[in-house]
């Protein structure tokens, strides 16, 4: 949450949890620690309080009463929408990320027009809020249906986009935000895509031709997943994610050296499920090798090596089909995951397009 909030432009200062059987109904937290919150936020001078979940209409009208004008409340997928509303670049992007910005928004107009609808009201008398309000409905619904039918001709376009491509394997890299597919794609493809330490910098499928050993297929980069992606952006993103669908050999990209590694794992192949996508083969890619070796020195008596072997049996215990650990910053292990990678393309080859002759031998 703190790396969203530093992503989008926000400086933590601090971090309060609470442990509740269930979200409070009115507060999301208890009215004390709402307290707490309160009187921290406009002691220190706070601009905003974001919550690290997503909060209904009433909650955040319930909340919002409790603090001074001046400090803006956000949820979490309020968070996510401007982030990805401040990276996407090309039109498809930008309508996708409009459109789940506008479905957020309709369910929480109320809250925007209270101060109007009090001046009027009872039954005969409709406010002028009230009539604002249903104004304001009928042009997110009218703009909402407008994108998906602009996204749906687009859809078509990268649908016919595809079938161009011609009979070449195509491997997809999927993995959690950040961790480092980018960079891979540039090292493969010899290109520059933006690759930075921060969340969602790639919100646009990139596609690229690449050939190893003269073995040719088709490597796209996708846009990062994380946990509790709010669902307006899957349903907006579902074209971008037909690259994942359509792909025959996936690229899981992890970062080794993140303490919560386990649970991004877990995030990713939960979505991956999702779409329909888990049964492919699947290389997966443990990155960022370098920091990984930098921290057990500091923080491990174990050995590196010892650790990466008591890994690679982990996953093979858990069914992986193919692992490789490499720094693709500091282009360590390429040759071996070239190699794999190389091997998994030409048992596709051989599966997917058996009617070629020798397809993989690249002239």
């Amino acid at each position: 949450m703190a790396f969203l909030s530093l992503t989008a432009g926000a400086e933590t200062q601090k971090r309060f949890t609470q442990k509740l059987p269930k979200p409070h109904p009115k507060y999301f937290v208890g009215s004390g620690r709402l307290t707490e919150i309160v009187e921290y936020a406009t002691e220190n001078e706070t601009d905003m309080v974001i919550f690290d979940d997503e909060l209904s209409p009433s909650q955040i009208k319930n909340i919002e009463k409790e603090f001074p004008n001046d400090i803006k409340i956000l949820d979490r997928t309020n968070l996510i929408l401007d982030i990805f509303a401040y990276r996407a670049q090309t039109a498809q992007a930008k309508a996708q990320v409009e459109l789940a910005q506008l479905e957020y928004t309709l369910p929480r107009l109320t809250r925007m027009w209270t101060h109007l609808s009090r001046q009027k009201g009872g039954i005969g008398m409709r406010g002028p809020g009230e009539s604002e309000i249903e104004t304001d409905r009928r042009i997110i619904r009218n703009n909402i249906s407008l994108l998906k039918k602009k996204l749906a001709k687009i859809d078509q376009q990268e649908i016919t986009r595809r079938k161009q491509r011609g009979e070449k394997v195509r491997v997809a890299l999927v993995g959690y935000t950040n961790v480092g597919k980018s960079t891979i794609m540039n090292l493969l493809s010899d290109s520059e895509i933006l690759a930075e330490n921060k969340l969602f910098a790639t919100l646009d499928t990139t596609v690229r031709k690449i050939v190893i050993d003269r073995v040719p297929f088709l490597l796209s980069d996708t846009v990062g997943f994380i946990r509790k992606l709010p669902h307006n952006l899957v349903e907006s993103f579902k074209s971008t994610l037909d690259e994942v669908r359509e792909a025959d050999i996936l690229l899981h990209v992890i970062d080794i050296s993140h303490n919560m590694f386990d649970h991004h794992l877990e995030v990713v192949t939960k979505t991956l499920n999702e779409l329909g996508a888990q049964d492919k083969p699947i290389l997966l890619v443990c990155n960022k090798l370098d920091l990984f070796r930098e921290k057990l020195e500091l923080f491990s008596d174990v050995s590196f090596e010892d650790n990466l072997q008591e890994l690679n049996e982990r996953f093979k215990n858990e069914q992986v089909q193919e692992v490789v650990f490499i720094s693709a910053a500091q282009r360590k292990n390429m040759n071996e995951f070239r190699t794999k990678l190389v091997a998994m393309v030409k048992r596709a080859y051989e599966e997917v397009y058996p009617h070629l002759p020798n397809p993989y031998d690249y002239h």
